[in-house]
């Protein structure tokens, strides 16, 4: 089986990406280290999947480059000030290489300005990097085609010529990764099934009660609706327990493999999630921040574009096996890991291009 099912594959030219520096070396003052690498993953929240799977790539990406002292550190709630401190205190100790995910990039201008003139490598994970934050290395998805890879597997279900409205959800407006997969899924809507209506997207929360509130009302509002599609990682989890408490079935689709996520595919009440893989970004950003440290080399730069990977029914078990525990992770990840790094060039695009 593929277990990368990348959607972009990067041009010949982009392999050029792969040894250009971004100016700064190792914490220590250059040169390749030896001895144990101080490094940090800072992200936005303990208290949701996407999250704790980047933590738990990012653990298994230190223990795989070997003699790396990790700090992983985040808010227990979303809390864009917090973290702020959080990775300010990071990059004090972590000299060897930070990477860093957060849901508030514009409050990290400035802190990731001053890591980057003291010397310290830098990655951002999952969310692109501020203007003007003096980081040339991004991990993260291309979210519009996983919305649209997401509305492709849920228009099989709509037959051609159908009516009705189409429900979109955004847990958090303004977050551009989630307008961007929405967008994404509004294109194919648009392209292969003009005569729905879509609308949207609502507001939907991002914490698992305020999502589960607010879909209930905006089901309530849309109650013939041909599908609801959420953008984050409770809007599965939240509309499979809607249709356990009413009875009714509706067609669904989200993103992130959250494990109650799982469980409503396996169950039938979720016909496809379009995982963004978090746990091989968290990973990835780790790896070759400790590359750059143990050999002096140049840090990779650009938009590296692990790829996404669809769930459905017919893999569902595969991945409910997968998400058991990190080390399960770790042993299903493992080619696709290896395959990624052995092969920077296929995975690397200018960072302009990230979407």
């Amino acid at each position: 089986m593929n277990r990368s099912n990348n959607w972009l594959r990067g041009a010949v030219a982009c392999c050029a990406l792969v040894l250009v520096a971004c100016g700064s070396s190792t914490g220590s003052g250059g040169g390749p280290k030896s001895g144990t690498l101080h490094m940090a993953f800072v992200y936005a929240t303990t208290s949701q999947n996407p999250f704790q799977e980047m933590a738990s790539g990012a653990a298994a990406g230190a223990a795989d480059a070997g003699d790396v002292d990790l700090n992983e550190t985040a808010p227990s709630s979303i809390n864009g000030p917090q973290e702020v401190s959080q990775f300010q205190a990071a990059v004090r100790t972590a000299r060897d290489g930070v990477a860093m995910e957060t849901l508030t990039p514009d409050l990290f201008v400035r802190p990731l300005q001053q890591a980057a003139a003291g010397g310290v490598p830098l990655a951002t994970v999952d969310t692109v990097p501020p203007v003007g934050a003096k980081v040339d290395l991004y991990v993260g998805n291309d979210n519009t085609e996983l919305g649209r890879s997401l509305a492709t597997e849920i228009i099989k279900q709509i037959p051609v010529g159908t009516t009705g409205e189409v429900v979109l959800g955004n847990d958090i407006p303004g977050l551009a990764l989630l307008s961007q997969r929405l967008d994404g899924m509004k294109a194919v809507l648009q392209e292969q099934r003009p005569t729905l209506t879509v609308v949207g997207p609502f507001d939907t929360g991002s914490e698992p009660t305020d999502n589960y509130n607010k879909w209930n009302n905006t089901v309530k509002a849309h109650p013939n609706a041909v599908a609801y599609l959420g953008a984050g990682a409770s809007d599965a989890v939240s509309l499979s327990l809607i249709q356990k408490n009413t009875g009714r079935r509706m067609l669904v689709g989200s993103c992130d493999p959250d494990a109650q996520a799982l469980t409503g595919v396996k169950d039938g009440y979720v016909a496809a999630l379009a995982s963004p893989e978090h746990w091989l970004k968290g990973y990835i950003a780790i790896r070759l921040l400790a590359e750059h440290a143990r050999t002096g080399k140049p840090l990779t730069q650009g938009w590296w574009n692990p790829g996404g990977l669809i769930i459905n029914a017919s893999n569902i078990d595969e991945i409910i096996a997968r998400q058991q525990n990190d080390q399960s992770r770790r042993q299903w990840f493992a080619a696709a890991a290896t395959r990624q790094l052995a092969d920077p060039g296929s995975y690397l695009r200018p960072m302009a291009d990230a979407k």
